[in-house]
C-alpha cells in the first residue's frame, strides 16, 4: 500500500490529524534501486492549481493531484483538462472531505466517491484507480464515526475494487492552522525526507495554501540536486 489550507467541509480536527500524524509508507516495501520522489497535491483544484502547473512545466516534472469536488472547488474543475493533458495524474480523494459523513460506514464512503467520479466525468478522469483516504489510511478520526474497523474495511474494499491506495511519508506541513510561510513549508519538507529514498510528498493546492506555490520551485530544485527522479503515482501500482 502506498498510500494538509482546509478544503470546504474540512474541520480543524481533520487538519490537526493530518498535520501531526502523517502516514508512513510500508516498511515492508523493497527499497527502490534509484531515488524517487512523487509530488502529490490534495484538496484542489483551486485558484492556485494553475500556478502550480506552470511551475511543474517550468521544471519539466509531473505530479499527482488528489481532488475534491465540493463547494469552492467546483468552478475550478475545468482546470483538470489542462492538468491531465500536460502529463499529470488525477487521484480520487473525496467529493466532500467531510469526515462525519464519509466515515460513518463503507457505503457512505463509496457513495461519496461515486459523487466525485460523476463530477470528474466531463473532464475524462473519473476512471482513476489512484485513491487517497482523507486523513490517510491509518487515520484515527474516522473511528469516531464508523468504529475501530472502518479503515480496515475500506482498505479491503478498495483493493477488491482495484484501487491503489496512496499514503505519504513526507509531509510539507503546508496546511497547518498557523499558515506556515514558504520557508517553513520548504524546510519542513526537506527535514521530513530524512533517509527516505522513495518520497511521497504531501502538499495542498487549496485556496488557503498559497505559500505552497512560493515554496514549490525550491522544493523541486532540492530534489533534483539530490538526485531524485520525479514520478507520478501510477508507477506505484506496478
Amino acid at each position: 500500500m502506498w498510500s494538509f489550507a482546509p478544503p470546504t467541509g474540512c474541520s480543524a480536527e481533520d487538519l490537526e490529524y493530518q498535520t501531526f500524524a502523517p502516514v508512513e509508507a510500508s516498511a515492508d516495501s523493497p527499497a527502490p534501486a534509484e531515488k524517487e520522489v512523487y509530488l502529490t497535491f490534495d484538496d484542489g483544484p483551486s485558484k492556485y492549481t494553475e500556478e502550480i502547473l506552470d511551475i511543474l512545466n517550468e521544471y519539466c516534472v509531473n505530479a499527482t493531484f488528489f481532488v475534491i469536488a465540493d463547494g469552492n472547488n467546483d468552478k475550478y474543475l475545468p482546470i483538470l483538462t489542462r492538468l491531465v493533458s500536460e502529463g499529470n495524474e488525477i487521484g480520487l480523494h473525496s467529493c466532500t472531505h467531510n469526515y462525519s459523513k464519509i466515515y460513518t460506514g463503507d457505503n457512505s464512503f463509496w457513495e461519496d466517491i461515486d459523487m466525485l467520479k460523476e463530477k470528474l466525468e466531463p473532464y475524462g478522469c473519473a476512471d482513476s484507480k489512484l485513491l487517497r483516504f482523507p486523513g490517510g489510511s491509518s487515520n484515527t478520526v474516522s473511528r469516531k464515526y464508523g468504529g475501530s474497523g472502518i479503515m480496515y474495511t475500506l482498505e479491503k474494499e478498495a483493493a477488491e475494487k482495484g484501487y491503489t491506495v496512496v499514503d505519504w511519508n513526507v509531509c510539507s506541513d503546508d496546511a497547518a492552522g498557523r499558515k506556515p510561510s514558504a520557508n517553513e513549508v520548504y524546510n519542513h519538507t526537506i527535514e521530513d525526507v530524512g533517509k527516505h529514498t522513495q518520497c511521497i510528498v504531501l502538499m495542498h493546492d487549496t485556496k488557503a495554501t498559497g505559500t505552497t506555490v512560493d515554496a514549490l520551485p525550491a522544493i523541486i530544485e532540492w530534489f533534483k540536486n539530490a538526485g531524485f527522479t520525479f514520478k507520478t503515482c501510477s508507477a506505484l501500482a506496478s
